[in-house]
């Protein structure tokens, strides 16, 4: 397949829906994911391949971390407002059994926010 490329840098605004919709950096149109957690391993479009290297995807990790931390404090804070009455290990329980309810979402997110922060910083050649 020919190598599809972007005629202008896409905006911050147009960036943030792609990641959103899960579709490729490169040319903006093919998905990321074919299932729920099953990635293709490259744009069905344009041919570029999403995992780089063997480990590429440990800064995902980093980035599903930084979302999780404040879902899950916020979770926390919602469990405090609407069962003021439970203990704290209780809350953050309770909220941590509703947090895994967001583990696939953040997951994809993680891995698509991943992929397009490396190829804004550093485009494939």
């Amino acid at each position: 397949m020919a190598r599809v490329t972007p005629l202008r840098r896409p905006s911050l605004r147009e960036r943030l829906r792609d990641v959103l919709a899960g579709v490729c950096p490169q040319c903006r149109r093919g998905r990321i994911f074919r299932g729920r957690f099953a990635m293709h391993p490259t744009c069905p479009v344009c041919e570029l391949r999403f995992e780089r290297e063997p480990g590429y995807f440990t800064g995902a990790m980093y980035v599903s971390y930084a979302l999780a931390v404040p879902l899950l404090a916020a979770l926390t804070g919602l469990v405090a407002v609407v069962a003021p009455g439970l203990s704290f290990e209780a809350m953050v329980g309770v909220a941590a059994l509703v947090f895994l309810a967001f583990v696939p979402a953040l997951f994809r997110a993680s891995r698509c926010i991943w992929i397009h922060l490396d190829h804004t910083v550093d485009p494939p050649r």
